[in-house]
């Protein structure tokens, strides 16, 4: 097969304690899946369904080894904000999927961080436009090494947390989820085919702020991992 425009390289993700990678087809998102956010971003924290965004495969930013990430200031804000994020990696095809067998489809957990132009998302909240250009730029996802359920299970309990140059913005315990994991990995699957190589990003507790050039964050999950990254680069204007 010849190509007039030469296929990109996949984003992946490193496994941790191996020499492998998973490689990223697509990024899914769900949205006010805290109480405690949903109250801070004025929504309703009730149990309504489950809605869900999308990033595009590429926003993923994965470190090599223990590194430092170098995330840079995106272009188009002055409004950068963190959201720290269990990550759900699926390993098997399924669509049409219950809870009580979702969580077979899931291979691994990461931690990520949901970053977002807070100013261009109140922007399209205001004028009732799509939330992509907030949520799908460059970068926008960077994660940690995934580490496989076979080794960690599958946590539904533990903290989860974020610093920024060493001061507590975000903490809560992965048993506030308003829906579980498997409960988010099934309701997507009633929404599109889920297939393997797809990131499932599960909601982000209250305590959501912004970050400037220069400011580092340290994102922990209990029993799943850290990710450090350095914002990088400068603003836009600057």
């Amino acid at each position: 097969m010849t190509w007039i425009v030469e296929p990109h390289q996949l984003p992946t993700i490193p496994v941790a304690g191996t020499d492998k990678r998973f490689a990223v087809r697509r990024v899914w998102c769900i949205g006010r899946n805290y109480a405690d956010h949903a109250r801070e971003m004025g929504g309703d924290p009730t149990r309504e369904p489950p809605f869900f965004f999308a990033k595009p495969g590429d926003a993923v930013y994965a470190p090599v080894g223990d590194s430092e990430l170098a995330v840079p200031y995106p272009m188009a804000t002055v409004d950068l904000h963190h959201e720290v994020e269990l990550v759900a990696a699926i390993g098997l095809a399924g669509r049409d999927l219950d809870a009580a067998t979702a969580l077979d489809h899931v291979i691994g957990y990461c931690v990520g961080v949901d970053l977002t132009r807070r100013d261009l998302q109140r922007e399209a909240k205001r004028d009732g436009r799509p939330w992509a250009m907030a949520k799908g730029f460059d970068a926008s996802a960077p994660t940690s090494a995934l580490r496989l359920a076979a080794t960690i299970g599958h946590p539904t309990r533990g903290a989860i947390e974020l610093m920024v140059n060493d001061q507590t913005r975000q903490r809560a315990d992965l048993a506030d989820l308003i829906w579980s994991v498997a409960e988010s990995v099934a309701a997507l699957s009633r929404l599109v085919a889920i297939e393997a190589g797809d990131l499932l990003f599960t909601g982000t507790p209250s305590g959501v702020g912004p970050l400037a050039r220069g400011d580092r964050l340290v994102a922990r999950i209990e029993g799943v991992g850290t990710l450090r990254a350095r914002v990088a680069g400068s603003a836009p204007g600057d």
